[in-house]
């Protein structure tokens, strides 16, 4: 079991425009630094996503807790947004049978369904929670802080809903996930005697997956945690190596760093080549931008890659002429799987029909397999630099394996651009202006501020 990185398409020996051989080698002194600093912010406390493999306890928080739950419950829906809803949407995109939540009790062998609500939009919201039975629906309340607008704001709605339909039970339906001793959902869960799993105080956000924020929801449909954490915490080890050839972690960042600060290559592509995985790019989007993109000093232009998701072969058809002949300000990072469990033949038909009959007795996983091998080298030959991610499948040990290797790449990343990776300062003024024009307390300032801002003027509006 393993996950490889294979970068030849990177190399200026093969792409016209890739990292020349002297940026490699002096690539290799900023791993140095780079993974020193790793080191000393991972021996201060700041990198608790490292630890959470072999934390045990934390573990059996979820598992203990979704074993009680077996049999109560046919829907898990949860609340959130941000790194509370991307990862567990990729836990189930990945993990569960496709369709999962349109499959019949049975074939979901007695396991709930489950829905992400990560938005306010009250179309979706009101149209879930109308069709829901609540006597057999349990809702994951996700909030470190227990103060995000929306996430709370979906909380009050569903709990509204759960008080008139079922009382004092309201509470046996309701779980929270958010920090160990801070914030306001932890001394409503014990006021109100709600079970309340942690989220270690020194693990952010988009950096949560492996905590009860992913392993919880994953738990109560039946996904192996053990094996997620036992592969993210196998990758975690490799991702220690302070050698950069043996650390795949921090080879991917040298690398996007590289191809970004000396060639321009300022656009970073996700695009798996595999529908379990389309998810994941979504989640890594988040972590790369909200991760990568800061200022170093107030006033300057900002600094940070640019991250998109894509899917292949889908995108094939949609976003890969402008890869191929648009700006060449890009890299493409493709994920493969070797092992397909299930495969179609694809039958041979219409043989009188060369457009047709050459695809006959070829299987379709084998299509997909060829159509990114075509387009990565397509690519290259175009001087777009890439590389690929390839898994032996995916499973729970895959997918651990995955979370931690990019989140290790992302820290390491940090570390080479002189950014903080772990916070989020320009996220927090709309959030303050937000909470100013809703009538949060203590938000007077942010009001005043708000309010010295240009209105929308009508003459400028078609």
């Amino acid at each position: 079991m393993t996950l490889r990185i294979d970068y030849t398409n990177m190399m200026g020996d093969v792409v016209k425009g890739g990292i020349a051989a002297s940026d490699w080698q002096s690539a290799g002194d900023a791993f140095k630094r780079a993974h020193a600093g790793l080191g000393k912010r991972r021996d201060a406390g700041d990198l608790g996503f490292l630890a959470l493999p072999d934390d045990d306890a934390l573990r059996r928080q979820s598992t203990d807790f979704a074993n009680t739950t077996r049999g109560k419950f046919d829907d898990v829906v949860v609340l959130g947004i941000g790194g509370s809803a991307l990862g567990p949407i990729a836990l189930r995109t990945a993990l569960l049978e496709p369709a999962w939540n349109t499959l019949s009790k049975e074939e979901r062998k007695g396991q709930p369904r489950m829905h992400v609500l990560d938005n306010v939009d009250p179309r979706t919201i009101g149209a879930l929670l109308d069709r829901l039975d609540l006597e057999r629906t349990i809702f994951v309340v996700t909030s470190k802080s227990g103060g995000t607008a929306e996430t709370m704001a979906q909380y009050l709605v569903v709990r509204g809903r759960l008080d008139a339909k079922l009382g004092a039970r309201a509470v046996e339906h309701l779980v929270f996930i958010t920090d160990p001793t801070s914030g306001a959902l932890r001394p409503l869960s014990k006021s109100e005697g709600i079970t309340a799993l942690d989220i270690p105080s020194n693990v952010g956000g988009r950096y949560s997956v492996l905590t009860p924020v992913g392993t919880l929801p994953a738990a109560l449909v039946g996904v192996d945690v053990t094996a997620m954490l036992a592969g993210a915490g196998d990758m975690g080890k490799r991702c220690e190596a302070e050698t950069l050839s043996k650390n795949p972690g921090a080879t991917y960042a040298v690398l996007q760093h590289a191809a970004d600060v000396k060639k321009g290559r300022h656009i970073h592509i996700l695009m798996p080549y595999s529908d379990p995985l389309r998810d994941m790019a979504d989640w890594f989007v988040q972590l790369w931008a909200e991760s990568l993109g800061k200022h170093k000093v107030a006033g300057d232009p900002g600094f940070g890659p640019t991250p998109l998701a894509a899917l292949g072969a889908t995108d094939q058809h949609s976003q890969v002429q402008l890869f191929m002949e648009g700006p060449g300000d890009k890299t493409l990072t493709f994920i493969t799987v070797d092992d397909v469990p299930v495969d179609v033949t694809i039958p041979s038909l219409h043989g009188g029909v060369k457009e047709l009959a050459y695809l006959g007795g070829h299987k379709l996983g084998e299509l997909l397999a060829v159509e990114q091998r075509a387009t990565a080298g397509a690519l290259a030959r175009r001087g777009r630099p890439n590389l690929t991610l390839r898994l032996d499948r995916v499973d729970a040990w895959h997918i651990g394996a995955l979370f931690m290797f990019l989140e290790a790449a992302t820290i390491h990343a940090g570390m080479l651009y002189g950014i903080d990776p772990l916070n989020q300062p320009g996220v927090e003024l709309g959030k303050n202006f937000t909470y100013a024009m809703l009538g949060r307390p203590g938000s007077d300032e942010a009001r005043k501020e708000w309010d010295l801002l240009p209105k929308p003027n009508p003459n400028r509006v078609v």
